[in-house]
């Protein structure tokens, strides 16, 4: 139901019939969300940015710039898992606006959202591509030049067939059902997490306290644009909070789904980060594409590096699984509500997003094959700041909105946690490039001509009677 029939800020109201009017099979609990948020976080970025940030901005002290970011993604989990607790309903932070703000800012808020999960799916492709293609190679299997890259004339490539197929075997994996995605997701996390934890370990035993001198070579300033850079490795655990409708006992485990996956991500972070900066000097480590397989080069381990190429390669194939599972789901809701094609919202007996999910798959498949998408990187981090931004305002709303039961998990320290995530994630926002936020304007503004000419016409609220 709404409050506004025939306006775009009409709302959702909550009924006893929202919980259970879904059609998605609940299958999942704590454990396989848990998986799903690291999954979604730690993918190649733990392999590379640790390395990237200490030799140039933050040093050895790069372990505060990750304390600092996961402090400052807590907060905004902490306001997802109130939401996911007492709306545990399809799409994420597009979703949870659709009943506090209304449905214009629920759908600017969705389409921010398909930006950072398209391009996230495509982007991180195109390095899963790049791993598979040196993994490859150390097997004397060359792929030809012409299908071996984004689209360049110049260089030669013209597109990246393994991009493309990546994508392609994961929209067919999801299609068969999130209980056997999960299944899947759960042992290549699995076996990603031992070849991190085996890096520590491993590496633990050649640290030199010596190399951690200076500890903060550039500063406190070094720490906190440190921490503002590191932020962005933590991307993709709000892709938990579009399970909700999919998750045994939504209440208790949406919290616990959350907050565990961030946690173990920010662990994992900041104890590699403290082993690769203690086996190597940090500014030694400047322009070094692979940090992580250099400091094993240097210790004598090359054993382990035909092993950490797998497990990039198997860290980006979970990353690429979530964020597309996270993308259909959003389509799903949005399909659902009529704001796009209700085709979208179509399940098969399995009760799965069968056409949705391949058509998704299709689309940032040719994109991840076509598009370098490096210089785009900002764009994600972009879309998903505005849904951290979003949902933490939303919290205030939540708490006064009458038709959402007040049960469920609470965000603690209230009104502050919501206020202090509301505020970083602007800052954040604020200090971009020019160019990022240009580009995400322009996508601001495609979305909102897709809305008043399909979305505002065909949602399901429209014909409905005012409460």
């Amino acid at each position: 139901m709404s409050d506004g029939s025939h306006s775009p800020f009409r709302r959702k109201i909550f009924t006893k019939d929202t919980i259970v009017e879904g059609k998605l099979k609940k299958s999942l609990g704590a454990f396989d969300l848990t998986m799903l948020g690291v999954g979604a976080v730690v993918g190649s970025g733990i392999f590379i940015l640790p390395g990237e940030i200490a030799s140039v901005v933050s040093g050895p002290a790069i372990v505060i710039s990750f304390i600092i970011a996961g402090i400052a993604c807590c907060l905004a989990a902490l306001c997802y898992s109130e939401f996911a607790s007492k709306l545990p309903i399809a799409g994420s932070a597009y979703t949870y606006s659709y009943y506090v703000f209304g449905e214009i800012f629920a759908w600017i808020i969705g389409w921010a959202l398909l930006l950072e999960y398209g391009l996230a799916v495509a982007a991180v492709a195109s390095g899963w591509s790049s791993y598979m293609q040196s993994l490859l190679a150390g097997f004397h299997v060359e792929i030809p030049k012409l299908i071996a890259g984004s689209y360049n004339p110049a260089t030669g490539t013209y597109f990246d067939l393994l991009a493309f197929v990546v994508v392609i075997v994961i929209g067919v994996l999801l299609s068969l059902g999130i209980r056997e995605s999960t299944r899947v997701n759960n042992i290549m996390v699995i076996v990603k997490l031992a070849v991190v934890v085996l890096f520590i370990v491993v590496g633990a035993f050649y640290v030199k306290p010596d190399n951690w001198q200076p500890f903060m070579p550039f500063g406190f300033k070094g720490i906190i644009t440190g921490a503002s850079m590191v932020f962005f490795a933590y991307i993709g655990f709000d892709a938990v909070s579009t399970a909700s409708e999919e998750v045994k006992n939504p209440q208790k485990n949406m919290p616990i789904g959350i907050i565990s996956s961030l946690f173990i991500c920010t662990l994992l972070y900041i104890l590699l980060s403290a082993v690769l900066t203690g086996i190597i000097h940090y500014d030694l480590l400047k322009d070094v594409s692979a940090p992580v397989a250099f400091a094993l080069q240097a210790i004598n381990q090359n054993w382990f590096a035909g092993l950490l190429s797998l497990g990039a390669i198997v860290g980006m194939t979970t990353v690429i699984l979530v964020m597309s599972y996270g993308g259909t789901r959003l389509i799903y809701a949005m399909g659902r509500d009529g704001l796009l094609p209700k085709t979208f919202a179509k399940v098969n007996s399995n009760n799965t997003p069968v056409v949705n999910t391949l058509i998704f798959a299709t689309v940032m498949g040719i994109i991840a094959g076509l598009v370098p998408l490096t210089k785009l990187a900002e764009l994600i981090n972009i879309g998903t700041l505005f849904a951290f931004a979003m949902v933490s305002l939303g919290i205030f709303f939540l708490r006064n909105n009458k038709h959402i039961p007040d049960t469920g998990f609470k965000t603690p320290f209230y009104p502050v946690v919501p206020a202090l995530s509301l505020l970083l994630c602007v800052y954040l926002i604020i200090n971009l490039s020019g160019i990022t936020l240009i580009a995400f304007a322009i996508w601001f503004v495609v979305g909102l001509i897709v809305y008043f000419s399909f979305g505002v016409w065909h949602s399901k609220l429209r014909d409905e009677k005012r409460i």
